[in-house]
């Protein structure tokens, strides 16, 4: 599966978890921390691509470390406030 470098649109919270998700996955000591904080291995989180769950632990993680998640929606071109809205929605 390949994760999207920009979501189609922020109003996709899956498709800005799964941009959100390429993000933390470009650097190696984000991702590590991201594997390390949720318990996900690397099989799990391919793994768990489709899922909520999985969806909800990307923006969770950001939302938990405001630099991150500041630089996050910089990179993706969306206001930080969208991937916590995001998040709010995949949790409904």
């Amino acid at each position: 599966m390949t994760i999207p470098a920009n979501p189609a649109s922020p109003a996709d919270p899956q498709a800005l978890a799964l941009s959100a998700l390429g993000w933390i996955v470009a650097d190696d000591d984000r991702a590590g921390r991201f594997l390390a904080l949720t318990g996900l291995t690397p099989d799990l989180l391919r793994a768990g691509l489709g899922y909520r769950g999985t969806h909800v632990a990307v923006i969770d993680f950001l939302c938990a470390h405001e630099p991150d998640l500041v630089a996050a929606a910089d990179s993706l071109g969306v206001k930080p406030e969208a991937l916590a809205a995001a998040g709010k929605a995949l949790q409904a």
